[in-house]
């Protein structure tokens, strides 16, 4: 019988992407850091930028390359408006893609919001074994991705998988 796995503190970023949001009216991106360190995990950074592809790009770049951080969670950029480059910009950068996540978002989501989940671009992926999860910028999808899936997935405990298991720290012989 295998042995009871134990929570494992993991170190997070979170990315918020935002024309007109400054970091005291920043609602989605303090749910994020909230939620993330009452499960136990720790915020590592936290940036705010202007929704631009390049500019996110190279943050993202930076965390992916940053050993420190292994969870990455943005907000914001996944809609369908000319300013909306969150998929354009970080897909490219991705080892994996997590297809399950965003189907999975917009399904949850299409009980709170119904058909307007459509427009919903959220997804996920892994990129030098850091994992990436790129949300909507609305307070209330950020709390629907981390309280139904994420802090599940970022939770050793969790069976019969999750995806703390994908993090070379913890599989270190």
């Amino acid at each position: 019988m295998p042995a009871q796995a134990r929570f494992r503190p993991l170190r997070c970023a979170v990315l918020t992407l935002s024309d007109t949001r400054t970091p005291e009216t920043d609602t989605s991106g303090d749910t994020l850091a909230e939620r993330l360190q009452a499960e136990g995990h720790h915020l590592q950074d936290r940036a705010l930028l202007p929704d631009d592809l390049y500019r996110l790009r190279a943050q993202i770049s930076v965390w992916i390359a940053d050993p420190r951080v292994e969870v990455i969670l943005t907000t914001g950029g996944t809609g369908l408006t000319g300013r909306d480059r969150t998929p354009e910009a970080v897909r490219p950068l991705l080892d994996r893609h997590i297809d399950g996540f965003g189907e999975l978002f917009r399904q949850i989501s299409f009980q709170e919001i119904g058909v307007s989940t459509l427009e919903s671009r959220a997804f996920a992926g892994v990129a030098n074994a850091t994992v990436i999860f790129c949300l909507p910028g609305s307070r209330n999808a950020c709390q629907t991705a981390w309280d139904h899936i994420i802090r599940q997935q970022l939770d050793a405990r969790h069976q019969p998988c999750n995806l703390v298991a994908l993090l070379p720290r913890f599989n270190e012989a």
